[in-house]
């Protein structure tokens, strides 16, 4: 087995659990496995209630931009728009009259199970932001957005 050098450290970190990347999945796997729990009441998963709340803002979304918005494949956005589908929370035509996206709508069912979940996502977002004071957020989202920003560049 080769000899491996080793690699500088990006910041002072005692171990993996102390560098950024190992702390922001931690807290993503927290949030979402809160979400999936309480979710569960409301027979929905993370991504569909993240599909429900896209076209709630935004009706009309194609499939590729619900797959953006939901940070999943085109693949699996299809199979959530079916399970969304067959539940009878959206509308989605079969053909449309021009380009390819087929528009996705709410229907009057999927506002409901919309609204009856987002009361408890939002309990769990304010339980999350409690965590840290009130003067803080401003400057906690805006460090993400610049790490993104990093990323995406």
């Amino acid at each position: 087995m080769e000899d491996r050098a080793p690699v500088p450290s990006p910041h002072p970190a005692k171990d993996v659990t102390e560098h950024v990347g190992y702390r922001l999945k931690r807290a993503s796997a927290a949030l979402r496995g809160a979400m999936d729990k309480a979710l569960r009441d409301h027979d929905l998963t993370v991504p569909q209630y993240s599909c429900l709340e896209l076209l709630d803002e935004r009706p009309g979304l194609s499939n590729a931009d619900l797959a953006r918005g939901t940070f999943v494949t085109r693949q699996s956005a299809n199979v959530v728009l079916r399970g969304l589908k067959e539940a009878g929370l959206i509308t989605r035509p079969a053909t449309t009259d021009h380009g390819r996206a087929l528009p996705v709508h709410l229907t009057p069912a999927g506002r409901q199970r919309l609204r009856a979940a987002r009361g408890v996502v939002y309990a769990i977002e304010e339980r999350m932001v409690k965590a840290i004071p009130a003067r803080r957020l401003a400057v906690l989202l805006a460090e993400l957005d610049s790490m993104t920003e990093a990323l995406e560049a």
